[in-house]
């Protein structure tokens, strides 16, 4: 007697489920904060001025440490407004996951860099630092998000590269720049195209 085929609904819940994972992977991260990039910028662009040339000065890092945090602060808080605004939750989505993994690692080579350069006295070349790596945190996070964000990450490692390349008395510009100008030019744009 021959087997008869098995009913379609049998295999439904796992096809539903490959379904939803495949487009769990494919989708973009879209919770990117335009707004949130611009407001960061107008900050960074208080900070250079308030801090001037990186002349090694605990004063100078201070400046900066703590514009970070108030960027990182203005970053969680425009980006969970925007996520559930959206309707894509940060906690359980594989598109959010994927983009901390690949964006956190740069800064967190920055932490330990910026110590190791403040130790050996090689402060004022922290602008470098900081633009190449931040732009390598957005390009590496940006590739599983909006399709600006990477180059975004490609404008502030050029900053970076610069900033090396040039005199100790270019940082504030190029901070100002890249923190500031490309983190507005960015942001209207994301705030734009991309919902906010």
């Amino acid at each position: 007697m021959a087997a008869l085929p098995e009913p379609i609904h049998a295999h439904a819940i796992d096809n539903l489920r490959y379904i939803r994972d495949a487009m769990s992977r494919a989708t973009e991260f879209t919770a990117v904060p335009g707004w949130g990039g611009v407001a960061m910028g107008v900050t960074a662009i208080v900070a250079a001025a308030s801090a001037g040339a990186p002349d090694g000065s605990r004063r100078w890092l201070a400046i900066w440490l703590a514009e970070a945090g108030v960027a990182a602060a203005i970053a969680l808080i425009t980006m969970t407004i925007k996520a559930r605004r959206i309707g894509a939750p940060l906690s359980s989505a594989a598109p959010a996951h994927r983009f901390a993994l690949a964006y956190v690692p740069p800064l967190a080579a920055g932490v330990v860099l910026t110590a190791a350069f403040a130790a050996l006295g090689q402060t004022p070349r922290l602008p470098g630092c900081w633009l190449l790596l931040y732009g390598t945190a957005a390009a590496t996070g940006g590739a599983f998000s909006v399709r600006v964000v990477p180059l975004m990450g490609i404008g502030f490692m050029a900053l970076g590269a610069i900033a090396f390349a040039t005199p100790v008395a270019w940082g504030p510009w190029l901070m100002a720049a890249g923190f500031g100008g490309l983190h507005i030019i960015f942001g209207l744009v994301i705030a734009r195209r991309y919902g906010g």
